[in-house]
C-alpha cells in the first residue's frame, strides 16, 4: 500500500492477556480487556468490534467479526518490563534488554539527600504507594511544611507530588529536572513524573499539570528517522515527555483522552504532508488502571470508540490508523501496578478492507517496522514488518 501518513493512537495500558512470563512479574491472570468486560457485564463498542477487536482476544460483549474493517493481531511484548517508556520505546523500534530499575523498599538515602540538596527542600514519604494515597495521608503535612512528597510504585518511576499553591508546576517541573539529572548512571531510572495536585486536605485532587522527564532514548528511533526524512512527526500527549522531545518535529501535550483525539483529528485536517501522528491517550491508565477502577475504564473504551468515526472522516485513502498499547493495567487485579500483557493491534486504512489475521507477532516494534517499510526507508532498528499481508 501507498502511505502517506500513519496515525499511531496508544490507548496507554489497554492490554489483551497475560504474557507467557507474566509470572514473573507476579502477574499471573492479569487481561486488561478481558477481565474488565466481564467486570462490567460486557463492553459495546461498535467501531472497535467492526474493526476486529473481538477477533484478536476474548472480550465479553465483543464478538469476532465475520468481515472485520482493519487488520488485526496480537502483540507480545520482548522488551524486559512492563512500564511506559519501555512499551513506547518498543513501539518505535528500541528494545529494552536490561530492565530499568525499581524501588519497592524506596530509594536510598544518596539519592534523596542530593534531590533535597538540590532542591533546597525537605522530602516526604519515600515509599512505594498509589499516588491518590499517598496525597491523602502526606498533603496536610506537606503543605504545612513545604516538604515535597516523594514516592515510587512498582514500575521504575520517581514520582514527586506537591500542591500547586505550595510549589507551582513550573517549579516542581525544574525539582523534577534536578532528579533526572541525579536518577542516571547506577540509578537510570525510567521517568521523573511531576504530580501536582489540588484542593484541601480530605479533599485533594491531582491536576491534569502532570509532567513526565524520561531517559532520553538509547539510539535512533523511529520518529528521529522520519524527522531525518524532513517528515512530519507530531507528539500528541504524553510523548514528548516519554521521548524526551527526541525526535519530533512538532509536541501537543494535552490533558485526557478526549483533548488528544481532538487534537489527532485537527492535525489530520489542518496539517497536510507526509508523517505521523503519535498519540499517547493516558486516563486510561492514569484515571482508571491504576485506580482499579473498571467502570471508568470500560466508558473510557466506549469513548475512545464514539469518537473514532470522526478521525476516519478525517483521514485520506492513503492514511493509516494504528490502535494499539503501550502494557496492561487491569482494573480488577491485585495492587495497583502495571501488568505484563499483549497489547492489540488493529491498523485501518479505508483502501484495505476488508482486513484479516496479521499471524504470529514478534513484538511491538513490528509496528515501526512496518511504517518504515511502507515509507521506503532503510534501519536496524528491532521488528519484522508486516507490510506484505496488508493487501486486499
Amino acid at each position: 500500500m501507498k502511505l502517506r501518513r500513519a496515525v499511531i493512537v496508544v490507548a496507554d495500558s489497554m492490554g489483551c492477556g497475560a504474557m507467557p512470563d507474566a509470572d514473573r512479574y507476579g502477574d499471573e491472570g492479569c487481561d486488561t480487556l478481558g477481565n474488565l468486560a466481564r467486570a462490567v457485564g460486557g463492553l459495546t463498542v461498535p467501531n472497535l468490534q467492526r474493526m476486529g477487536l473481538g477477533n484478536i482476544h476474548p472480550i465479553e460483549g465483543i464478538p469476532p467479526s465475520d468481515a472485520p474493517e482493519a487488520f488485526y493481531a496480537e502483540l507480545p511484548m520482548l522488551s524486559n518490563g512492563k512500564d511506559t517508556t519501555t512499551g513506547h520505546w518498543e513501539i518505535c523500534g528500541i528494545i529494552t534488554e536490561k530492565a530499568f530499575p525499581t524501588y519497592p523498599d524506596g530509594f536510598p538515602p544518596e539519592i534523596v539527600k542530593a534531590f533535597e540538596k538540590g532542591t533546597g527542600r525537605g522530602t516526604l514519604g519515600n515509599y512505594a504507594a498509589s499516588g491518590t494515597e499517598i496525597i491523602a495521608s502526606l498533603g496536610e503535612e506537606h503543605m504545612k511544611t513545604g516538604k515535597l512528597i516523594i514516592y515510587t510504585s512498582a514500575d521504575s518511576v520517581f514520582q514527586v507530588a506537591a500542591h500547586e499553591e505550595v510549589v507551582p508546576p513550573d517549579e516542581l517541573y525544574r525539582y523534577c529536572e534536578i532528579a533526572r539529572r541525579i536518577l542516571t548512571g547506577d540509578h537510570p531510572v525510567s521517568r521523573v513524573i511531576a504530580r501536582p495536585f489540588m484542593g484541601s486536605p480530605g479533599a485533594f485532587k491531582r491536576t491534569e499539570r502532570r509532567k513526565d522527564f524520561a531517559l532520553k532514548p538509547p539510539g535512533q528511533t523511529l520518529l528521529d528517522l522520519l524527522k531525518d526524512q524532513s517528515m512530519q512527526v507530531f507528539g500528541v500527549g504524553k510523548i514528548e515527555d516519554i521521548f524526551s522531545h527526541q525526535g519530533l518535529t512538532d509536541s501537543l501535550h494535552t490533558g485526557n483522552n478526549h483533548d488528544g483525539l481532538v487534537t489527532v483529528e485537527k492535525i489530520l485536517r489542518e496539517r497536510p504532508g507526509q508523517g505521523i501522528i503519535f498519540a499517547n491517550l493516558v486516563d486510561f491508565d492514569m484515571l482508571y488502571g491504576h485506580r482499579r477502577n473498571a467502570l471508568g475504564y470500560a466508558q473510557a473504551i466506549r469513548d475512545m470508540d464514539a469518537f473514532l468515526p470522526r478521525i476516519v472522516e478525517a483521514m485520506d485513502d492513503d492514511d493509516a490508523l494504528i490502535i494499539t498499547a503501550d502494557h496492561g493495567c487491569d482494573p480488577t487485579f491485585k495492587g495497583s501496578d502495571h501488568t505484563r500483557e499483549h497489547v492489540p493491534l488493529l491498523w485501518y486504512s479505508k483502501k484495505l478492507s476488508p482486513g484479516k489475521h496479521l499471524g504470529t507477532r514478534n513484538s511491538f516494534a513490528d509496528i515501526s517496522a512496518t511504517i518504515l517499510e511502507l515509507f521506503g526507508i532503510p534501519s536496524d532498528l528491532a521488528g519484522v514488518s508486516f507490510a506484505s499481508l496488508l493487501g486486499r
